[in-house]
Protein backbone atom coordinates (compact mmCIF):
# COMPACT_ATOMS: atom_id res chain seq x y z
CA UNK A 1 0.00 0.00 0.00
CA UNK A 2 1.26 3.48 -0.93
CA UNK A 3 1.41 6.01 1.90
CA UNK A 4 0.06 9.54 1.60
CA UNK A 5 3.46 11.21 1.17
CA UNK A 6 4.39 8.88 -1.70
CA UNK A 7 1.03 9.41 -3.34
CA UNK A 8 1.35 13.21 -3.03
CA UNK A 9 4.83 13.06 -4.53
CA UNK A 10 3.55 11.12 -7.54
CA UNK A 11 0.52 13.41 -7.93
CA UNK A 12 2.67 16.55 -7.78
CA UNK A 13 4.82 15.27 -10.64
CA UNK A 14 1.83 14.79 -12.96
CA UNK A 15 0.97 17.19 -15.79
CA UNK A 16 -1.66 19.81 -14.94
CA UNK A 17 -4.42 18.24 -17.07
CA UNK A 18 -3.95 14.88 -15.32
CA UNK A 19 -3.93 16.60 -11.91
CA UNK A 20 -7.22 18.29 -12.76
CA UNK A 21 -8.76 14.99 -13.84
CA UNK A 22 -7.50 13.32 -10.65
CA UNK A 23 -8.84 16.11 -8.45
CA UNK A 24 -12.25 16.03 -10.15
CA UNK A 25 -12.39 12.26 -9.73
CA UNK A 26 -11.49 12.46 -6.05
CA UNK A 27 -14.07 15.17 -5.38
CA UNK A 28 -16.72 13.18 -7.24
CA UNK A 29 -15.89 10.14 -5.13
CA UNK A 30 -16.58 12.14 -1.96
CA UNK A 31 -20.01 13.17 -3.17
CA UNK A 32 -21.15 10.74 -5.85
CA UNK A 33 -23.75 11.96 -8.29
CA UNK A 34 -27.17 10.71 -7.30
CA UNK A 35 -29.46 11.29 -10.26
CA UNK A 36 -32.57 10.48 -8.20
CA UNK A 37 -31.67 13.09 -5.59
CA UNK A 38 -30.74 15.66 -8.26
CA UNK A 39 -34.14 15.14 -9.89
CA UNK A 40 -35.94 15.62 -6.58
CA UNK A 41 -34.06 18.87 -5.93
CA UNK A 42 -34.91 20.09 -9.43
CA UNK A 43 -38.60 19.34 -8.80
CA UNK A 44 -38.45 21.17 -5.47
CA UNK A 45 -36.82 24.19 -7.10
CA UNK A 46 -39.54 24.30 -9.79
CA UNK A 47 -42.23 24.00 -7.11
CA UNK A 48 -40.75 26.90 -5.16
CA UNK A 49 -40.46 29.06 -8.27
CA UNK A 50 -44.12 28.38 -9.10
CA UNK A 51 -45.16 29.23 -5.52
CA UNK A 52 -43.38 32.57 -5.82
CA UNK A 53 -44.96 33.28 -9.21
CA UNK A 54 -48.48 32.47 -8.02
CA UNK A 55 -48.09 34.35 -4.75
CA UNK A 56 -48.55 31.20 -2.70
CA UNK A 57 -45.15 31.91 -1.10
CA UNK A 58 -43.91 35.35 -0.16
CA UNK A 59 -40.43 36.76 -0.42
CA UNK A 60 -38.71 37.80 2.78
CA UNK A 61 -35.83 40.28 2.54
CA UNK A 62 -32.50 38.85 3.65
CA UNK A 63 -32.04 41.58 6.27
CA UNK A 64 -35.29 40.49 7.91
CA UNK A 65 -34.27 36.84 7.88
CA UNK A 66 -30.90 37.56 9.48
CA UNK A 67 -32.45 39.95 12.02
CA UNK A 68 -34.83 37.17 13.09
CA UNK A 69 -31.97 34.66 13.30
CA UNK A 70 -29.90 37.03 15.47
CA UNK A 71 -32.92 37.66 17.68
CA UNK A 72 -33.50 33.93 18.16
CA UNK A 73 -29.83 33.30 18.94
CA UNK A 74 -29.71 35.97 21.65
CA UNK A 75 -32.89 34.91 23.44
Amino acid sequence: MVNTDELMSVAESLPVDIKIELIEGLIASLNPNRKDIDELWAEEAEKRINELKTGEAKRVPGEEVFREIRKNLTE
